[in-house]
């Protein structure tokens, strides 16, 4: 047999008895979706030519802010320039200290430390992986000047209890919406609660740009001033009216331009991650190695990842990609252990719920344009494994 048909067959032969991957998530599907919109919003950008500050970040900032239920939405460059940018308009620099959750991305800490103030890490409440209030309250110092909880994999934190402790020892409250878009606390959305509301439009999150992009959301109309001009080089009135050291951190209109066109979908493309995590909750809800995620009554989860727990999750892992289901671990170690942070002289076993949940967590494929033959194949693999 020639070698080209040998190579058919062979490949013909692997495609019957391995099945498809199940990606734990996918933009071509997406893009796939809106492409006729996409596209058009894109060619009117070329058109126009006009790529910075034009009409679609307007419009962005008009409709995001609607969306969030705030008076002021401003886009900038990502999610950790919003952070960092809240910050320095909030006057915390050196000297300072701000609490933070130590299980999570790095971009809090890091727009932290970028301020020249120092991180200070707190636990997480081991059901929901937000920041725990009662952690936060054996931190607070008198050289604490705000604090950062972060909602994490789309829920909201424990914001009335955190705004309590924050009120009564006058900190400041940034709220890490980088993966709730759309979630809601008591029904206020998210971003809405705080001094700010920080958002990454990373290209993998509910409302997910072409590559980066982020805001600052804020009813503060002084805030929201001096946090525009910071992202646009500490700009005043004028164009070389420069009234602060400020940072090149602005959106650019093809970014706006595709998140317009799906800020659209959001509610849609949410509701669809909901019943998908309902779907598994209900699936794995008589294994009793996994803890499942738990939406307080109080909070709209809006599952930007849908995140077991098993101690045997490593091998979990390994099986559940034996079976073509690709999953991730956000995040395999907590920040306050990170060589970045060593100067901080945090030990191993100071902050145990984050430890523990470090080792434990497992994210499972979740994404609107999911298959429900996929979340079927995810489903029976996992269940496979616990009956051996």
């Amino acid at each position: 047999m020639p070698i080209d048909k040998m190579t058919q067959m062979a490949h013909l032969l692997r495609s019957r008895t391995l099945p498809a991957e199940i990606p734990i998530f996918n933009l071509t599907r997406q893009y796939q979706s809106l492409k006729k919109e996409i596209n058009t919003a894109l060619r009117q950008v070329y058109a126009n030519s006009q790529f910075i500050q034009g009409p679609n970040v307007k419009l962005f900032a008009e409709k995001f802010a609607h969306y969030c239920e705030v008076r002021y939405c401003i886009p900038v460059a990502n999610g950790t320039d919003a952070l960092y940018l809240s910050l320095r308009a909030l006057g915390i620099g050196p000297g300072d200290e701000v609490i933070t959750s130590a299980f999570s991305f790095i971009a809090a800490a890091e727009a932290i430390v970028n301020a020249g103030a120092t991180p200070i890490f707190a636990d997480i409440d081991p059901l929901t992986f937000t920041i725990s209030p009662d952690s936060v309250k054996t931190l607070v110092s008198s050289k604490t000047k705000a604090l950062i909880p972060v909602h994490l994999y789309g829920l909201p934190a424990d914001m009335d209890t955190l705004i309590n402790i924050a009120q009564q020892n006058h900190l400041a409250v940034i709220e890490d919406a980088a993966q709730a878009h759309g979630a809601r606390y008591k029904n206020r959305p998210s971003g809405s609660i705080g001094r700010t509301g920080c958002f990454s439009f990373y290209p993998t999150k509910n409302l997910g740009s072409f590559g980066d992009a982020g805001a600052v959301t804020t009813n503060d109309a002084a805030l929201a001033q001096k946090i525009r001009s910071l992202a646009n080089h500490g700009s005043g009135r004028s164009q070389y009216d420069h009234t602060d050291s400020g940072m090149n951190s602005r959106m650019d209109e093809i970014q706006a331009a595709i998140l317009n066109v799906k800020l659209g979908y959001l509610e849609q493309w949410n509701r669809k991650r909901r019943q998908v995590a309902q779907y598994y909750s209900q699936a794995f809800s008589g294994i009793s190695e996994l803890t499942l995620p738990v939406e307080p009554p109080d909070r709209k989860h809006v599952f930007h990842l849908y995140t077991i727990r098993t101690p045997r999750r490593d091998l979990l892992l390994n099986y559940l990609k034996s079976q073509g289901v690709t999953t991730k671990i956000h995040y395999p170690a907590p920040l306050h252990l990170l060589a970045a942070y060593q100067k901080l002289a945090y030990a191993s076993g100071s902050l145990p719920e984050s430890e523990c949940a470090a080792q434990e967590v497992l994210a499972l494929p979740l994404f609107p344009e999911i298959k429900t033959s996929e979340v079927r194949r995810v489903c029976e693999a996992i269940k496979t494994f616990f009956k051996n």
